[in-house]
């Protein structure tokens, strides 16, 4: 193999164990939604349950803590009558908010492509 070629296959090598690493915190189907949702405001339990169209209650928190632990959203515990808890996102988080831009953007244009097909 010429150096040229080695040299693109492990780029290549790079970019995919990179894309691994990436869909492990962001693996299955609600969390890119949730971080979605929280890149525009802060939201309480009930409004994420709301806004997240079909996910249940228990895979909520489940995603919640799994985001928490990966510090891209931060869970804020509000000194009130009742307890409030707030969801944000962290400023790491933030990062991925030009990602699911991207997503949302593609998606759209699939879903018109598939539609006008």
């Amino acid at each position: 193999m010429k150096p040229k070629e080695e040299f693109h296959l492990k780029q290549c090598r790079q970019k995919i164990r990179a894309i691994h690493d990436t869909l492990d915190v962001l693996n299955g189907k609600w969390k890119i939604s949730i971080i979605s949702c929280l890149c525009y405001a802060p939201m309480r339990y009930s409004e994420l349950l709301k806004e997240v169209h079909g996910i249940s209650g228990k895979m909520l928190s489940r995603e919640l803590k799994d985001l928490e632990m990966n510090n891209l959203i931060k869970r804020n515990v509000l000194d009130t009558q009742p307890v409030v808890v707030k969801y944000e996102i962290t400023e790491y988080g933030s990062s991925l908010k030009e990602l699911t831009n991207v997503i949302a953007d593609w998606g759209i244009k699939h879903r018109e492509k598939i539609i006008n097909s």
